[in-house]
């Protein structure tokens, strides 16, 4: 484990970066440009005639389907480049090689416990500002909100509620179990209940979908 307040962020190396180097340059520049990632290359030079850069630093970001990459991408990816131009050039915490943006991916791509994953799904970027994140409004139904654990836990959804017992005097919501037969090597899945054992069975329909079996 690892604190993201020990690393500084890339503005906190500009600001030192600017104080020494009133009269310095940043160049940036876009190596390479496709639907999937960015890869931008920065330059550090001491003032604004020099030559020859003093440090120079890459960046790769890939464009993603939520957060900041779905929409900022390509300023994401100056922004590390920079934060890495700037580490070579020694504005950076000894042992603390990577901005805190970078080391932030890393904490992002650690596993979540289940209610992290959840409340990710719940959240959105403010409009007016892709860098911030607000919270919106919970799931407006009970069958939303299940189909949203469902989807956090990499489920399959099925095509009804989950059903209560038929048999059981109190009722119980059945418990859904899904697997592969050892004898067809095909998927199977069913709703049964642990204490009377009675079954409602699914099959898996073209659309990826389980559907309850006819005649149940």
């Amino acid at each position: 484990m690892f604190n993201l307040e020990d690393y500084e962020t890339v503005e906190e190396r500009l600001v030192k970066f600017w104080k020494e180097h009133p009269d310095g340059r940043i160049d940036t520049s876009l190596v390479e440009s496709t639907l999937q990632r960015f890869i931008v290359k920065a330059a550090i030079y001491r003032t604004e005639v020099d030559a020859q850069a003093w440090t120079t630093g890459f960046a790769e970001e890939t464009v993603s389907t939520r957060g900041v990459n779905s929409t900022s991408a390509l300023e994401n990816c100056e922004t590390s480049a920079i934060g890495r131009a700037l580490a070579n050039a020694g504005y950076a915490t000894k042992g603390k090689r990577a901005s805190r943006e970078e080391m932030s991916k890393v904490k992002a791509a650690e596993p979540k416990p289940f209610a992290e994953k959840l409340a990710d799904k719940i959240t959105m970027p403010a409009e007016d500002d892709p860098w911030t994140i607000k919270a919106v409004a919970p799931a407006p139904t009970a069958e939303a909100a299940v189909d949203l654990v469902k989807e956090v836990l990499g489920g399959v959804k099925i095509d009804k509620d989950i059903p209560l017992c038929r048999n059981c005097h109190d009722h119980k919501p059945m418990t859904w179990k899904t697997g592969v037969s050892n004898k067809t090597n095909k998927p199977w899945a069913n709703f049964s209940c642990f204490a009377c054992k009675d079954v409602l069975w699914y099959n898996l329909a073209p659309d990826g979908t389980w559907k309850v079996r006819e005649g149940q």
